[in-house]
């Protein structure tokens, strides 16, 4: 086990790597590059040539990367040319508000898509099958942001149940804070909703014919036995896998839901870094968006082997 989980945290570590090399070539390969950004309207080669010596824009580019990396081991990711705020600050200030956001909509789709998916693989071909598999295939459909402006027109302006937008933190104002987030959750799960339906629906299927489950059944098991302790427990990995797979869907969804409904998280940070060409701030924003999917896949790859315990004694072996 310990071996297993030592294989997969070495893997993790050598794809941040990647990553952030990825993010450092990235950032460096924007038109007009960053020196020019910091000079905004200034077209002075003098004033250029400045700033790129202040950076370290004029040393090459495997010392700037390794002297970035240095400071980002050690939590300094730079400062905001624009605000001159510490970009490991502004980070360590969103961080919370979109992890809320991500863990409200991972619930709601929990909570949507497996029972959806139980139903509809408990009697396939059905009404219950069909009316899961159209509301999946809606939730699929509907872009965030149009699904985002329907409930602000109807639940906020129609209605007035739910404020249409902002942010109240949570330790200051919970049910305020309830209020606000509700609708944004709701908004970034409905598509994850779906995916986790389907998958439930497929695997739970396929247990349903397995020959455990005839086994159980025809021990006179009660179907809530059958279904939930044998058929959804052993198809928990195919819907782990999808949870940590969508994670990237969710961080690209965090964009659009947070600037829709005014929150000041993550999403809305990269679009005003990107229209103010903040390069310290993405590059800072990129580079925690990689680290958080890189951990998330770690942790479905260890709830693999507590969920299967095949897979730690094949990872063993190996």
């Amino acid at each position: 086990m310990i071996w297993h989980l030592a294989r997969r945290a070495g893997a993790a570590l050598l794809t941040l790597l990647l990553a952030s090399m990825l993010v450092f070539a990235a950032v460096r390969a924007l038109p007009g590059g960053p020196a020019v950004a910091l000079a905004a309207e200034s077209n002075d080669p003098a004033v250029i040539t400045a700033i790129e010596h202040k950076y370290g824009f004029d040393q090459p580019i495997v010392v700037q990367y390794w002297n970035w990396l240095g400071l980002a081991l050690r939590g300094d990711l730079g400062q905001s040319p624009g605000t001159g705020l510490s970009v490991s600050a502004v980070l360590a200030d969103r961080i919370p508000v979109t992890l809320e956001l991500a863990l409200l909509a991972l619930l709601v789709a929990v909570l949507l898509g497996v029972p959806a998916g139980v139903v509809a693989a408990r009697r396939p071909g059905r009404a219950g099958d069909y009316l899961a598999s159209a509301t999946a295939l809606a939730g699929l459909s509907i872009p965030h942001f149009w699904f985002g402006i329907l409930l602000i027109l109807g639940l906020s302006v129609g209605l007035h149940l739910l404020p249409a937008a902002g942010f109240v933190p949570i330790f200051v104002d919970p049910w305020g804070n309830l209020e606000h987030m509700l609708m944004p959750a709701v908004v970034l799960g409905a598509g994850f909703a779906a995916v986790v339906m389907r998958q439930t629906r497929s695997s739970v299927m396929e247990a349903l014919r397995s020959d455990y489950v005839r086994t159980a059944r025809a021990k006179g098991l009660s179907e809530w036995d059958v279904v939930g302790r044998h058929a959804l427990r052993n198809s928990l990995i195919t819907v782990v896998t999808v949870l940590g797979l969508q994670l990237g869907a969710v961080i690209a969804g965090v964009v659009t839901v947070e600037q829709v409904f005014d929150i000041p998280g993550l999403g809305r940070l990269t679009l005003e870094s990107v229209f103010s060409r903040d390069y310290p701030m993405l590059q800072g924003v990129v580079l925690l968006a990689a680290t958080g999917y890189v951990l998330a896949n770690l942790l479905v790859d260890i709830t693999y082997s507590v969920l299967n315990p095949r897979i730690r004694v094949a990872g063993a072996a190996t």
